[in-house]
């Protein structure tokens, strides 16, 4: 019995057709999943097979599934790196530090030991240059952070590293780190590198504590002699004024009382010439004026009384008592 040829390609236009079922759902499904929302934050940088292809806006963007990636980089966020500590449930990997005691522990240019915790701050500027400049960009600014730490903590004492020192500390290594971030085109942005607390380790730790209560006296008994000076000084400044403006005003005061004896004397030798006698009969007479009222008691003898004795009348008792 010979088959039919429409039997045969019957089935052959069903399973093609079921193929190109399967086919057109499948491109449907993936096309929908090729929505991709990104954040308000952040920028998505699109690859196509493999290559850079452009950046995306935050919003609903699309990718062609297997062909387009889009990368999601957070750009308006401000990120961080810690170095001698961690901070729990951290959403970078990078931020925390997996062996903290080796990392803060630092020699310093006298050669002494100073545990250095810090923190840098950063911001991606540069989303391309970010994914596509440098190999793992957050573990190269790792890498050399601490490398610009230890060297700038290596030109300082100890006594700089952990009392006056920190700004200078601070601003150098930003500055070395941010050239270097731009050298090795990372597409980051050093906001900002902040120490922690500085401390020296654990075995020295009585030590530095005196010295810094010895330190703390010391500043307490400056600070004290600069109140007593600032009290002293001022007080001494303002006697010497005083007594010079007496002394200033005394001088004036016997300049004008000389001139006007000068000018007074000046006068009477006038008055003399025109008449010599009168004017010393006036003279006598007033100086008897300024002095006989200071004596209590006077007795005047007339001389020009002959053959009369002349007694002087006692005293009263009380008076008598007063005057001895």
């Amino acid at each position: 019995m010979v088959a039919s040829p429409h039997a045969e390609v019957k089935p052959a236009r069903l399973i093609l057709g079921l193929i190109a079922c399967l086919g057109l759902i499948f491109t449907l499904v993936t096309l929908l999943f090729g929505f991709i929302s990104i954040p308000a934050n952040s920028v998505g940088v699109k690859t196509r097979f493999g290559a850079y292809h452009n950046v995306v806006n935050p919003g609903l963007s699309y990718a062609i599934p297997y062909i387009d990636e889009v990368h999601i980089v957070p750009t308006q966020r401000l990120l961080k790196l810690e170095f001698g500590f961690s901070t729990p449930n951290s959403t970078n990997a990078y931020q925390g530090d997996t062996e903290p005691e080796e990392t803060e522990t630092m020699i310093t240019g006298d050669l002494n030991t100073a545990l250095v915790p810090w923190v840098v701050q950063y911001r991606i500027t540069d989303p391309k240059t970010y994914l596509f400049g440098a190999r793992e960009p957050e573990k190269t600014l790792r890498d050399l952070s601490e490398s610009v730490m230890r060297e700038v903590i290596g030109d300082r004492t100890v006594d700089e590293v952990l009392t006056i020192g920190r700004h200078d500390i601070e601003s150098s290594t930003l500055k070395r780190l941010a050239d270097l971030s731009s050298q090795y085109d990372l597409g980051i942005q050093i906001q900002q590198v902040q120490l922690a607390t500085v401390r020296p380790p654990p075995a020295v730790q009585a030590a530095f504590n005196e010295v810094n209560q010895a330190q703390q006296e010391k500043q307490t008994a400056i600070n004290q002699a600069w109140a007593v000076y600032n009290d002293a000084v001022p007080n001494a400044r303002g006697q010497a004024k005083e007594r010079e403006k007496q002394a200033e005003a005394y001088a004036f005061r016997r300049i004008n009382e000389a001139k006007g004896e000068a000018q007074k004397f000046s006068l009477l030798l006038a008055e003399y010439r025109k008449a010599p006698e009168v004017t010393r009969r006036r003279l006598y007479l007033e100086a008897m004026q300024a002095i006989l009222p200071n004596l209590q008691r006077k007795i005047i003898v007339d001389d020009s009384l002959k053959n009369i004795l002349q007694t002087l009348p006692l005293l009263p008792a009380d008076e008598s008592k007063a005057s001895q």
